[in-house]
């Protein structure tokens, strides 16, 4: 068998040092999966997922319970004036055309990024804390660790996102920061190799630290959004308080006759 070339010696102990390096890295991720499932965190994390679950299926049941009332409404408007039979069927029909409504609507949606694409604003935060808990495996630490910030983040965003107008300019920072900036931050590191996310690059980073300094970024981003949103709902208690004070301020508001209007009251005996 003839003698490898030093050039081939060294292509080969490279490749071998690769593939060594890429299976330390599925055993750390996998052993760091299994910590962080353990850890606080990770059980914060998988109670914060079981709670989006929960208000999924609370919605389903409120939706049901709305279908009900309907249709029981329709059978005893159409008592009145139709025969009970003619009453019934319609209100059967109108229940499953509710029904399949509601099963449309709540049907399982797409997966992964899709997900976030096709969620109403409403739901969009909830979404990506469910999309970040399956991106969390493989993450760096100091990364894994801002998912879990991210999400409670999140959390504190849902109720201001759920009154924001979907067409306005607020609502389109929001998605654009939450279903596409942040999705193509770890997509992008992921499709940099094993190998090579913790070797620096121009700027002296490692593609680990720069996914790191990428999420606070976001997170810095997303908790600047809340108080702004939520400074703007305190605007408008502050405006409508003013509003109340001008109209009712120093005003008698007590709705009987006054005693100079009982005194110059002729009809009185």
């Amino acid at each position: 068998m003839p003698d490898e070339t030093p050039g081939e010696g060294k292509e080969i102990a490279r490749r071998a040092r690769t593939v060594a390096a890429g299976f330390a890295d599925v055993g750390l991720t996998q052993a760091e999966e299994l910590l962080r499932r353990l850890s606080p965190e990770g059980r914060a994390q998988a109670r914060r997922e079981k709670q989006a679950r929960r208000r999924r299926e609370q919605r389903v049941l409120m939706l049901l319970g709305l279908a009900v009332a309907a249709c029981l409404l329709v059978w005893v408007g159409l008592g009145a004036f139709l025969p009970a039979m003619a009453a019934n069927v319609i209100a059967v029909a109108v229940m499953i055309v509710l029904v399949m409504m509601i099963a449309k609507r709540t049907k399982p949606g797409p997966q992964g990024r899709q997900a976030l694409t096709a969620a109403a604003l409403p739901d969009l935060t909830t979404e990506m804390t469910i999309w970040l808990a399956a991106q969390r495996r493989g993450l760096p630490p100091p990364a894994a660790s801002l998912t879990d910030t991210l999400a409670q983040r999140l959390a504190d965003l849902a109720p201001q996102t759920a009154r924001l107008d979907p067409r306005s300019p607020a609502a389109d920072s929001v998605r654009k920061l939450i279903a596409t900036e942040l999705p193509d931050l770890i997509d992008h590191w992921r499709a940099v190799p094993l190998s090579r996310r913790t070797i620096a690059q121009s700027d002296g980073r490692t593609p680990n630290a720069q996914l790191t300094d990428g999420l606070r970024l976001i997170d810095a981003e997303i908790s600047r959004m809340t108080d702004h949103l939520a400074h703007g709902a305190l605007d408008a208690v502050a405006v409508q308080g003013r509003y109340l004070e001008m109209k009712y301020g120093g005003i008698d508001t007590s709705f009987g006759p006054s005693e100079r209007h009982q005194e110059q009251d002729p009809h009185r005996g």
